[in-house]
């Protein structure tokens, strides 16, 4: 379990101050929940997220033990470094939306036919309760062939869940390389 400590100071001296030291500033927050300013040592949270089984995942922050989705985060823009993230209690039997990750598998076999693989969505937004949402999309792009694509309405979604993005936008596809 991700283990942080609670900021009492939300200043902008406080969060330097923090990041100097090793840590990733967060805040977590749910509706009808209070906000809490959090800090998370930066390469512990990296691998927390890396290891997941889950979209949701256990973090004790304080004494409070709480299942947090990542909602939102921000990068370096010359370091690609994590600079903040947003982390969403994930309230079970509560129906909202979540941003489930794409990944793709195999290899087209358009690729041979002067092909490149364009993933144009890494995150599809679905609605549901957290116990149904599933921890990523998997697509088999092994059978895709030049100017083919996999559209969202293509996408298998798990029983009380339901995409809400719009159905014909394409999530992956091949195209013809320059």
């Amino acid at each position: 379990m991700l283990e942080g400590i609670v900021r009492e100071s939300i200043g902008k001296s406080n969060a330097k101050k923090l990041k100097r030291d090793g840590y990733l500033i967060a805040n977590i927050y749910a509706k009808g929940v209070e906000n809490i300013h959090a800090a998370f040592k930066q390469g512990e949270f990296i691998r927390t997220v890396r290891r997941k089984e889950n979209l949701a995942f256990p973090v004790k922050v304080g004494d409070k033990e709480l299942n947090v989705v990542i909602q939102e985060y921000q990068l370096h823009p010359v370091t690609g470094d994590i600079q903040h993230v947003d982390l969403r209690i994930a309230v079970p039997g509560e129906v909202t939306d979540y941003l489930v990750p794409v990944k793709t598998v195999g290899v087209p076999k358009g690729l041979k036919n002067k092909g490149v693989l364009v993933i144009t969505k890494r995150r599809l937004k679905v609605r549901g309760a957290i116990e149904n949402i599933p921890a990523n999309f998997t697509l088999d792009v092994s059978e895709l062939d030049r100017d083919e694509s996999i559209l969202v309405r293509d996408i298998d979604v798990p029983e009380g869940c339901r995409m809400m993005d719009r159905p014909h936008v394409s999530v992956c596809g091949v195209i013809k390389a320059r």
